[in-house]
């Protein structure tokens, strides 16, 4: 069989598999029933009264997915929904008749980034066409704790390809397998990434929850773009097996959700240690089953916040939204304080040599798990595919992957220098310095336009200093600069989750700027 029609088999499967799993799940709900916005709670307060039923609440997602996701403004922010997704409605829709319910997640649906294994009739692509037939040998982590739950995984969602780790110029919101996503509040605005679909999907209310990962802005900037809520949570706190990876140092799946609320209940259902993830270990005795113990509408009450206003200084519109905030949050009992600049130019560059020396021994690992259908076995392999493949490099390149690593020594002193840099030398340093609880920053700019020539025009960015130091980071939404939502985060030392979630729960409630997208054109 030739390689061009291999392709055109793979892409008609793809498409066959999504329009059947979408349109032969079962018949519509008896009667429309209404989901958008409605939180975890609401959801699960509906199925006690027996208003709603799980597969009621399956089957109106799926509809809305094919409506406004593959039809209407065409989102493109799902790759494939879970042909399992009814039968797994109807067993856990017997399990509440017979009164038994596993918790808050039970019968909630979820969306899982396309670089979470699931052990389904789900391929897990990374956005990938060289992972398209990669159907993994078991869940990973993440998916068993899910299903243990009781939530249901409605689909997986399209991502910028590998984790936007592939090339320079890249455009945030692309794949191969899912094409380009588009931004639910303007439909010619970039969705930001790598975590878009997932964060397009709970924008849009094609999904009550998702999950999305990190390394370095890959949850907020999607979430705060999209105007919702982003959650990535300490490095290990989230177990990494079975994901996708870029970076052991840096990697952290995470919840992107509507509500602090909704990211509380998701992440309690996440965590706990798994002893095939090394940094997972390190969360015993730092993680808590119930995040939702810590929200409290006064959260903000004698919290002293740093303000860490540099990345918003060159726009004018982001610094007028920040100064509403600040004086919100003092307001509320909080004191806020400036602080200096958190890392040093050379600590980012250090990075860089650790993502691209972990990225190749991590992807090479990862492939080594994969079954024997799945034909590339090295970052080599995955060079030479997509130089062969029509769509892969029709909009940027592969530098990432073709670049030479450094050495194991060189490698392990850019380790130490960055840890120095970002950890007693950056945020440590300033949460002392000023004696602070957390720190706060705009999360991002509006969305740009999207622009597949030149890849992402990123204005403001403050994930750097929680990412590079693998500590817990927070957006919600702060406001808007037209129609475009901006997010404010808030972010601390390891395992500051409960004090993170406090001071954003309180300011969430207090101000209440996440809007329902219009899909303008």
């Amino acid at each position: 069989m030739t390689y061009l029609k291999s392709t055109i088999i793979i892409l008609i499967i793809f498409s066959f598999a999504f329009n059947h799993c979408l349109n032969a799940q079962g018949p519509p709900p008896k009667k429309p029933i209404q989901l958008e916005e409605l939180t975890i709670a609401q959801i699960q307060k509906k199925y006690q009264t027996g208003e709603f039923t799980i597969q009621q609440v399956v089957q109106t997602y799926l509809n809305r997915i094919n409506e406004i996701d593959q039809n209407g403004p065409a989102l493109k922010s799902i790759i494939m929904a879970n042909p399992d997704a009814m039968k797994i409605a109807t067993e856990l829709d017997k399990e509440l008749k017979a009164g038994k319910s596993r918790g808050p997640m039970h019968g909630i649906p979820v969306i899982l980034k396309d670089n979470i294994d699931t052990h389904d009739k789900m391929p897990t692509t990374a956005g990938s066409r060289a992972l398209s037939n990669n159907f993994p040998l078991q869940d990973s982590f993440i998916a068993k704790q899910l299903r243990a739950a009781g939530a249901v995984i409605l689909g997986k969602a399209n991502l910028s390809e590998w984790a936007n780790f592939r090339g320079m110029k890249s455009t945030s919101g692309w794949s191969g397998v899912g094409g380009l996503g588009k931004n639910p509040y303007v439909l010619d605005r970039n969705t930001c990434g790598s975590s878009s679909g997932s964060s397009v999907s709970v924008s849009a209310n094609l999904t009550t929850v998702a999950i999305g990962t990190e390394t370095n802005g890959s949850i907020v900037c999607p979430a705060q773009t999209n105007g919702v809520v982003g959650f990535k949570p300490t490095v290990g706190l989230v177990s990494r097996t079975g994901v996708v990876p870029i970076s052991f140092t840096q990697d952290s799946p995470g919840p992107i959700t509507r509500t602090v609320e909704d990211a509380a209940i998701l992440l309690s259902a996440l965590v706990g240690t798994d002893p095939t993830d090394q940094k997972s270990l390190e969360s015993k005795g730092h993680f808590h089953k119930d995040y939702t113990q810590f929200l409290k509408k006064d959260g903000l009450k004698g919290k002293r916040i740093g303000l860490y206003a540099a990345p918003s200084k060159n726009n004018k519109e982001v610094t007028s939204l920040l100064n509403r905030a600040i004086t919100y949050i003092k307001s509320q009992g909080a004191e806020v304080v400036m602080v200096d600049e958190i890392l040093k130019p050379e600590t980012s560059q250090y990075e860089m040599d650790i993502l691209i020396y972990e990225f190749h021994q991590g992807v090479n690992d990862y492939l080594k798990t994969l079954s024997s259908s799945v034909k590339v076995k090295t970052v080599s392999d995955i060079v030479a595919f997509n130089k062969k493949d029509p769509v892969e490099l029709n909009y940027f390149g592969q530098e990432f992957m073709e670049i030479k690593p450094v050495s194991k020594s060189e490698y392990k002193e850019s380790l130490k220098k960055m840890f120095k840099g970002s950890l007693e030398n950056g945020i440590d340093r300033i949460l002392k310095k000023y004696k602070l609880d957390a720190i706060m920053s705009p999360t991002g700019g509006p969305a740009w336009k999207t622009d597949l020539k030149n890849g992402d025009t990123f204005e403001i960015g403050s994930a750097g200093p929680a990412a590079i130091a693998g500590y817990p980071n927070i957006t919600i939404p702060m406001g808007f600069i037209g129609e475009l939502p901006v997010g404010i985060s808030f972010f601390g030392t390891a395992w500051s989750e409960p004090v993170i979630l406090q001071i954003a729960f309180a300011y969430e409630q207090g101000t209440k700027h996440r809007r329902i997208p219009k899909f303008l054109r």
